[in-house]
């Protein structure tokens, strides 16, 4: 009886300390990121995918070997997440810019463009980056025959030259990396499209190879949606471009720069 006793004991006492580990309060603070292009102050416009900005949160409140946590930004280059844990945070960036964070070959930090801040109550952070490229769909739509026709205009945000200035000294650089790889119509029945959300039939995709899209730089080109849209409906269309970089360096995720969603009515 004294053993089964002194079982039940212990049992308890295990009991109570595992209901102990998960005492914690739940995670109520608030977190807004927004990522806009410093030249303009235009949000930088991305796809709602972990092809879009990622944003990535280490605690700093529990030492050096915390892993990271990744999110993804909307669309529109923003953020918010109401359910984020009270502590200090280093919060950093990633997308179709160039990067905040820059480091040579040898791990020697050039550029910190990172945050690190406390996160408590709201927190509204603002990261001011440089696009790779700016995507602009020019005039109106066409539809003919359920195919859409867009012109869609490509300019660079930030010059070849500053391009190199900035991504050369972090090792491995190649002036093919500034190259305009394709540029690309995504249509879908939803307003939140992109690579990740949109009816694969129907887009449309321009490649090119080498600096071949250099001469097409700030001059429309014109790009058709494939397959056949049934008549009588309304449809959203998106168009992208993206350049020979993957971000973060060395991933090789080549992240598109995106035009604002435009609406279509197929007669």
């Amino acid at each position: 009886m004294h053993a089964l006793a002194g079982a039940f004991f212990v049992l308890s006492l295990s009991s109570c300390s595992l209901f102990k580990l998960d005492n914690y309060d739940a995670p109520e603070e608030t977190l807004n990121v927004k990522v806009v292009d410093v030249a303009t102050g235009n949000p930088v416009l991305t796809e709602t995918s972990s092809n879009g900005i990622r944003i990535r949160l280490v605690e700093l409140s529990y030492g050096d070997n915390v892993t990271p946590q990744d999110f993804y930004c909307s669309d529109d280059g923003t953020y918010h997440n109401t359910r984020i844990f009270k502590g200090n945070y280093n919060i950093r960036v990633d997308g179709p810019f160039i990067p905040i964070v820059r480091e040579t070959a040898d791990g020697e930090l050039i550029e910190d463009g990172s945050v690190t801040t406390d996160i408590k109550g709201t927190t509204n952070v603002e990261f001011k980056v440089q696009p790779f490229l700016n995507v602009e769909i020019v005039g109106e739509p066409v539809v003919s025959g359920g195919q859409i026709t867009a012109q869609v205009k490509v300019t660079r945000a930030v010059t070849r030259d500053e391009f190199r200035e900035k991504v050369e000294p972090m090792g491995g650089y190649s002036d093919a990396m500034a190259n305009v790889t394709d540029v690309r119509l995504y249509v879908s029945y939803s307003n939140t499209l992109g690579a990740g959300n949109s009816y694969t039939s129907w887009n449309g995709v321009n490649e090119y190879a080498g600096a071949a899209f250099e001469d097409l730089l700030g001059q429309p080109v014109t790009i058709h949606s494939n397959g056949t849209i049934r008549p009588g409906r309304k449809v959203f269309i998106r168009a992208a471009a993206r350049i020979n970089y993957g971000t973060p360096a060395g991933t090789g995720n080549r992240r598109y720069n995106y035009s604002e969603v435009k609406e279509v009515n197929i007669p």
